[in-house]
């Protein structure tokens, strides 16, 4: 299953409230480093990035219920890392309420929210929509 590029809004927005994960934030600009996956008219799978220079925030990694344990999930991230290596990202940060050990198997780890760069502490992620309680992790690229 090929990954692509730019997937439509309402499919983006769609999976990721199937998957209990937010949406307010979402918008069209968004979406030029987002990537989805898919067969046929349905999006299978969709992950974002939030370029800040040398930083980025991963967000939005959601795959339907059934394609879960296939390795979209990784391939998705690993797509998302690639990406953000040929943008000139070094760390790679993202927050997590449920998938902290499917992160830390992928070579990020956790660290303490006060040491996010600015750029980070200023998405609406990061400063609102993120419990406190989020594990907050990095991966240096």
């Amino acid at each position: 299953m090929d990954i692509f590029a730019s997937p439509n809004e309402p499919a983006v927005k769609q999976l990721l409230s199937e998957s209990g994960l937010p949406i307010e934030d979402i918008t069209a600009q968004h979406l030029h480093h987002f990537f989805g996956c898919g067969s046929g008219p349905e999006l299978e799978g969709v992950i974002g990035l939030e370029l800040f220079g040398e930083a980025a925030l991963l967000r939005s990694l959601a795959v339907t219920a059934s394609r879960r344990d296939s390795g979209l999930g990784s391939r998705l991230v690993a797509h998302a890392e690639g990406h953000a290596q040929e943008q000139g990202v070094q760390s790679l940060f993202l927050l997590t309420t449920t998938a902290e050990k499917f992160f830390l198997r992928r070579g990020y780890s956790r660290i303490p929210r006060d040491e996010a760069p600015a750029a980070i502490k200023s998405t609406s992620e990061f400063s609102g929509i993120c419990p406190v309680s989020s594990a907050f992790m990095v991966k240096y690229l």
